[in-house]
């Protein structure tokens, strides 16, 4: 890449950083990739993919396969806490995952289409909003367009701090968790806080339900993991005993038939808690994701791609366990995600001095490239 196209798509991944969306609300975001793209001679353009999403179809002149290269829309509710020029304008949201980043390798493989076309087959480049929440691969892929660029392989990465700049991480079948947002309401009956014995407080349920819901997993046989994430008694009245209680988790597994059984094995447990206490019990869920699993052909265009390039690469053996929305297409496509390392000094994803790196859009587009290369060319 010259360095002309590369500050051309460093600029555009900095305006893209200054003006984060949180999910579902990307419509900013979305307006300025039609404005990048407005000069790129594109052969189809699919608008209001799942929402705000976006796709860009590039055919070639012999019939072949469909490849689609996704990246994120959304951004995240965290205050930035930076010293860049490019700090967020907008308070209380920032790009501090790096999706601006792969928001503008996705644009730099546009502008390498646009230079050389498929020769077979259909490249797609998909913007899809909304996965911060796991809502937007679901709504892309159930939405009315999806037939028209449904994919016979799909592609994505996500930049990794703590590894080395530039190397690529790898993985065969799973390779982020499964998840889920567990919320449990409990429902008691208020009283005077003078005479407690005259309500019933859902205080020690909760208690206990934030202790076993955690141990919860050494009872499984497979990975799991449950995290209390949020927990509320009552109201703030010094005159009242509380009445209800909410307690929020996020449960995960690497596969989601285990995710699945935990939240079987959870619900059963918080059931026996609330009889014990004689309060009533219920559920709700949020934010659920699929687990991501890597095709073993989609990883070998993907390992062979970074051979060809000679970057470092690590065979993870361990899958991650983050959570990532990009694994609903599994059920559809054979796919690849990979990881592309960010520096070992860069602060983790979500902490709220994280910028991504311009360094890697050259990288990510290059490894895209290769891919296109083996299956179109």
């Amino acid at each position: 890449m010259d360095n002309s196209t590369l500050k051309k798509l460093s600029n555009f991944r900095k305006t893209l950083h200054q003006y984060p969306e949180l999910s579902g609300e990307e419509k900013e975001t979305a307006k300025r990739i039609l404005e990048f793209f407005k000069d790129v001679p594109v052969d189809r353009t699919l608008t209001e993919l799942g929402g705000e999403g976006i796709a860009f179809v590039f055919e070639g002149k012999e019939a072949g396969l469909t490849s689609l290269y996704r990246c994120e829309l959304d951004a995240l509710p965290i205050r930035e806490q930076n010293q860049i020029p490019h700090l967020s304008k907008v308070s209380g949201k920032s790009h501090v995952c790096g999706h601006d980043g792969h928001m503008a390798i996705i644009s730099g493989l546009g502008l390498k289409l646009a230079e050389k076309r498929p020769n077979k087959g259909k490249v797609v480049l998909l913007f899809q909003p909304a996965e911060e929440t796991g809502e937007g691969a679901k709504a892309v892929i159930e939405g009315p367009k999806f037939e028209e660029i449904k994919p016979d392989f799909a592609f994505a990465l996500h930049n990794l701090p703590h590894y080395d700049t530039h190397q690529v991480l790898i993985k065969k079948g799973a390779f982020a968790t499964a998840s889920a947002g567990m919320i449990i309401r409990l429902k008691g009956r208020n009283s005077h806080s003078a005479h407690p014995e005259a309500g019933n407080s859902p205080a020690l349920a909760m208690s206990k339900i934030i202790v076993a819901l955690e141990k919860l997993p050494e009872a499984m046989k497979k990975f799991s993991l449950v995290t209390v994430i949020h927990a509320k008694l009552g109201e703030i009245a010094f005159g009242t005993t509380p009445g209800e209680a909410t307690v929020m988790a996020t449960l995960r597994a690497f596969e989601d038939e285990t995710r699945d059984l935990l939240i079987k094995y959870a619900e059963k447990l918080c059931q026996q808690i609330g009889k014990e206490y004689s309060l009533e019990v219920s559920f709700g869920y949020t934010e659920i994701f699929s687990a991501t699993h890597n095709d073993s052909e989609a990883w070998n265009y993907g390992n062979e791609a970074a051979k060809r390039l000679g970057l470092k690469i690590k065979h993870v053996r361990v899958p991650f366990r983050w959570s990532e929305d990009f694994g609903l297409f599994s059920h559809h496509s054979k796919t690849l995600l990979f990881g592309l390392g960010s520096g070992k000094k860069q602060p983790q994803l979500h902490e709220p001095n994280f910028d991504f790196p311009d360094e890697l859009i050259p990288t990510g587009v290059d490894i895209f490239w290769e891919i296109i290369e083996q299956l179109h060319h």
